[in-house]
């Protein structure tokens, strides 16, 4: 009998792997898996359509808190976690400043330079978690996983383009700039 390669024996395994998660999927927890992430995708479209800022930014909150409950299984997983929920605590507290024009004012004027505005608008706390967390999903989504599970996590990153609008459109609020040109786009967060 021939005596098989290093690289030989590798790729046996990676088709005996691909085979035992295909089996993985087909059986009854992993459809039983599919199912629970199609009400999750639904629930996400749910707070998307909502154009509520604050369901959006809770139901994702939920889902954080879920992943850190339930899947951190490495110390950099439970970091970045722990990182992502830092930051949402602190996009939520912004949330409230922005909602009061006299104290976002103040917002305003620590952020002047270029590199911290974007759209003629701070680039705060709450903008960095916007733009950070959806880099955080997307980085999640380079990674090995079924089909369902990267449709959450389109809906999840679709919901943090949104919230980041309707938060812009409080913003141009908070400082009398942008109003009809929120109406126009359907992002008045009032409306």
């Amino acid at each position: 009998m021939e005596k098989k390669t290093p690289e030989e024996l590798l790729r046996e395994a990676l088709v005996r792997e691909g085979a035992a998660m295909a089996g993985i999927s087909r059986s009854e927890p992993g459809k039983s898996a599919r199912v629970s992430r199609a009400l999750v995708e639904k629930y996400l479209e749910g707070a998307r359509r909502s154009k509520n800022i604050d369901r959006i930014l809770h139901t994702e909150e939920i889902v954080l808190r879920n992943e850190l409950q339930r899947h951190a299984n490495s110390q950099a997983m439970r970091t970045s976690l722990e990182a992502s929920l830092a930051e949402h605590a602190v996009a939520m507290g912004m949330l409230e400043t922005v909602r009061d024009p006299g104290a976002y004012r103040q917002v305003d004027a620590a952020h002047r330079l270029p590199r911290n505005r974007i759209g003629g608008v701070p680039r705060d706390e709450a903008r960095q978690f916007f733009r950070s967390h959806a880099a955080r999903l997307l980085n999640q989504d380079k990674s090995r996983l079924d089909d369902s599970e990267k449709r959450v996590l389109d809906k999840r990153r679709l919901n943090m383009r949104h919230a980041e609008k309707l938060y812009a459109a409080l913003q141009e609020r908070a400082l009398g700039i942008g109003a009809d040109r929120r109406q126009e786009q359907g992002m008045d967060p009032n409306s």
